[in-house]
This record gives structure tokens, C-alpha cells and sequence, in this order.
């Protein structure tokens, strides 16, 4: 497919990790209606618990998290007893003692709690949840600071995935970024990790950084080869200094433009599968044997907060400053400043500052989008038949697809929509289609490629 075709569709669009998307989030969601949708949860269905650590120890230029730069140790100690606090405020409303099947920590590094704090939520945590059976428990680790000590500890404490970020292993784009790391410090915490029997490794990259070429960023694709991870997540960069202050930072001029971002993503992909990583969904390659493949061969892929995975909890349940939690009801978040966050933990009650009510209707689309975004194939008629709605009604969205399908985008066969090879960098712009809140000139979202 050639770049012009490509880069027509480029507009912002949503990443898609829930639906109805955070630009739907607003401050009528609040203590109230998250106390509702816990309580309604089903008692005989595992969640997933994801806690939030938005403290680093230095500021990387391109980070889009929920972080604060922090030394001091009393901050990270009343945040371990806040989440510790949470966790009991949150089970006090949950229908009996849940099973979780999948925890997650990301910040932010988590890892800056240090081992003791960490132990202390989790015991929090197996105290209130059910933690008895097989968790798959992930953390983002930040090489620079893992030590082979520290490597042995998460082991000890159940830990079954980490996820390391790259981002790039080019000197100069590093610096431009502000994330100076070595791929001997890199190497050095992936075997720590693996000697200490944590096999599952996830590797980030990002391109369309500044002053990335393809040359350098193949390197990095072929140095992180070496690392043999299980799944490589293949982010694009998203310069949003408006919403972001600290990416003013970096020199706008030094970012490649959209011809730029597609040659380095297309370069990058065919290179992964070439070395026998699979394409899984928008972004991800993962090993065939990996859970995360099998996930996809099977059917079995979802997509949440985190991204792609193999979790089919129905509940993700959030905590931390600025976690989200994803409920049958609807979306939560807490506040997103630590001490906003703090505040309300200090006085009793839960922090969810904004969130969404799910409609029938936004379940029907979340469930097209999802199976597109991570199959990069729907039936509309089946999903329908699920929803008891109407496939008829989504006659307007499978007429605005004839753009994409005029440009080998994507197939119709009546009401199965299936994205071409040419089409999955665009999957996003095609899952848009049937996103009835969309605004394409939203500022908040990232270019399609």
C-alpha cells in the first residue's frame, strides 16, 4: 500500500483501550456511582486489579503517563498506606471475597515503592481479594534501577511478567528524550529478571521520537532481538505538549512527520515478523508461543487500560492516583493529582473524580471496536445478536467504510468487516467508524499512525 493512501486517514483518533473513550469521562461520575457498579458485580467472576505508582525518580521528555518526579521516602510511604486504604474501601463494597485473575502495577515505576511498601499492599490485597489460585502478576520495571536483589524479591512475591521500557536504544535520540539508558544495563536487568524465574518479558518501543531514523531504530529492533522477549509492544509517539507540559521540552522540529512515522513503523513490523514475532492487533508481536499469541490465535485477545492481553476479567478494577477502573456499569477514575487523591482517601471515601455510564448502545460498540482493534475482524450481525439490537442500524457506519474498503483497507462480506494487511496500521481510523461520540479534530487524541 503506498504512503499517500496511508497518510490521508492519519487524523487523531482514539487508542481505543476502552469505550466509551476518556474524552467521554466527565465529573458526573463520581463516589456514588462507583459504589453502585461494585456492589452489583458478580461474586462468581474473577477481576483484575491494576494499581497505579505515579512517582518516577527523573522525568522522561515523551512520557504521557499520570507522573510526579519524587525522592523522598515519606512520599512513597503514605502513598503504600493510601493504596492500602483504597484497597479496604473498595473491598467493603465488593460481594464477597473476589477472586482476582490478574495484577497489574504501572506508573510511573512501581518499583519505586521499594520491595517492603510493595509487600505491604499485596498482603493488603490477599487479605481483601482472593489471591489463592493463578494470578498472572505483571510490573513496569525500569532497568536503570533494578538491581539482581530486587529481581529475586519480585519473584518471591509472585511476579510473572515484567514490562520494560526502550523506547529506543539511539544515543541521540535518548538524549532528546531525556531517557538515557544502555543496552548492557537493559541486558543486565532482563537476565536478573529470568535467573530470578520471571521468563515473561515485554519490551516497549516508540517511534516517530525525535531524530529517529530508520537505520538507528532497526538497530534497536535488531539489539532488542537479542533480548529475546516474549511480546515487543510498537507504540507511535504522541506530542501532546498542550495537555503534556513537559514535552515542550523536546524540539518539535526534531520530529519526524507522518511520512516519517509511517516509514519507521513499517519498517520496524517487517522486521519483527521477519525475525518470527507474530503481528497481534494494532502494535504488539509476541512469540507463537507465547500467552499473548495464543490469546489472539484462539479468539481470546482483549484490550483494556494496559493494552492488549489475555485477560477476560469482566471487572478491572483500579487504584492509585488516576486509576481507572472498567465495570460492567461503567468507566471510573480516581483523581489524578496524588494529593487530590490523598484527600480523599483521608477522609474515608473512595477518590473516582469523573468517569462514564455505559448505555446498551456503547456496550454494542465497545464490543465491535474491541473485536476489530484485537482481531482485526467483526461480525457485526453476531455482535448484534449478543446485544439484541437491530444490525440494520449500523447501516450508516458499514456505508462510511466504503472509503477504506475503496483503498484496500478493509473487506465487507455483508456484515463481517475484515481489516486487510494494508489496513491494520489504520485499524484505529476503521474502529472510529463506529465510535458515535468521535470528534476527529480532538486535540486530546493521537495520530492514527
Amino acid at each position: 500500500m503506498n504512503a499517500p493512501t496511508l497518510l490521508k486517514y492519519a487524523a487523531r483518533v482514539p487508542r481505543y483501550t476502552s469505550y466509551p473513550t476518556a474524552a467521554q469521562f466527565h465529573a458526573g461520575i463520581g463516589a456514588a456511582c462507583y459504589s453502585a457498579w461494585l456492589e452489583r458485580l458478580d461474586p462468581a467472576q474473577a477481576v483484575s486489579i491494576y494499581c497505579h505508582v505515579p512517582f518516577c525518580h527523573s522525568l522522561c521528555w515523551f512520557c504521557g503517563c499520570n507522573m510526579q518526579v519524587v525522592r523522598r521516602a515519606g512520599v512513597l510511604d503514605w502513598y503504600a498506606e493510601l493504596l492500602c486504604r483504597e484497597i479496604d474501601l473498595v473491598a467493603d463494597l465488593t460481594p464477597g471475597h473476589l477472586r482476582v485473575s490478574h495484577l497489574h502495577w504501572g506508573g510511573g515505576t512501581p518499583t519505586m515503592l521499594g520491595l517492603d511498601r510493595l509487600r505491604r499492599v499485596l498482603d493488603r490485597l490477599g487479605a481483601r481479594f482472593d489471591l489463592s489460585g493463578e494470578v498472572a502478576f505483571a510490573i513496569e520495571i525500569d532497568p536503570r534501577t533494578l538491581t539482581r536483589d530486587a529481581a529475586r524479591e519480585l519473584a518471591a512475591l509472585g511476579l510473572s511478567r515484567a514490562s520494560i521500557g526502550v523506547q529506543d536504544f539511539d544515543p541521540a535520540v535518548q538524549r532528546a528524550i531525556n531517557r538515557v539508558q544502555s543496552f548492557t544495563e537493559t541486558a543486565a536487568a532482563v537476565d536478573a529478571l529470568r535467573a530470578s524465574g520471571v521468563d515473561d518479558i515485554n519490551i516497549d518501543l516508540i517511534y516517530g521520537l525525535p531524530l529517529q531514523t530508520e537505520a538507528g531504530f532497526l538497530a534497536t529492533v535488531e539489539c532488542v532481538h537479542r533480548l529475546a522477549p516474549d511480546r515487543i509492544a510498537l507504540f507511535g509517539y504522541a506530542h501532546v505538549p498542550w495537555m503534556k507540559r513537559h514535552q515542550r521540552l523536546i524540539d518539535a522540529e526534531a520530529l519526524p512527520g507522518p511520512a516519517g512515522r509511517l516509514r519507521l513503523y513499517t519498517a520496524a513490523a517487517r522486521r519483527l515478523e521477519a525475525l518470527g514475532y507474530r503481528a497481534i492487533g494494532l502494535d504488539h508481536f509476541a512469540r507463537p508461543e507465547s500467552a499473548l499469541a495464543r490469546a489472539a490465535a484462539g479468539g481470546r485477545l482483549r484490550r483494556n487500560f494496559q493494552g492488549y492481553t489475555s485477560d477476560d476479567a469482566a471487572a478491572l478494577l483500579g487504584l492509585g492516583a488516576s486509576g481507572i477502573s472498567s465495570l460492567p456499569g461503567g468507566i471510573a477514575q480516581n483523581a489524578t493529582a496524588p494529593l487530590d487523591y490523598r484527600r480523599a482517601i483521608d477522609a474515608g471515601r473512595l477518590a473516582t473524580a469523573r468517569g462514564v455510564a455505559r448505555t446498551a448502545d456503547d456496550r454494542l460498540r465497545a464490543e465491535i471496536i474491541e473485536r476489530l482493534m484485537c482481531d482485526l475482524r467483526v461480525d457485526l450481525a453476531a455482535v448484534c445478536a449478543r446485544h439484541g439490537s437491530d444490525p440494520a442500524a449500523l447501516a450508516p457506519e458499514l456505508a462510511r467504510l466504503d472509503r477504506f474498503v475503496d483503498d484496500g483497507l478493509a473487506v465487507t462480506d455483508g456484515t463481517c468487516v475484515t481489516v486487510t494487511r494494508s489496513g491494520r496500521p489504520l485499524v484505529r481510523a476503521i474502529g472510529a467508524v463506529f465510535d458515535r461520540y468521535l470528534n476527529t479534530g480532538r486535540m486530546a487524541h493521537a495520530p492514527a499512525i
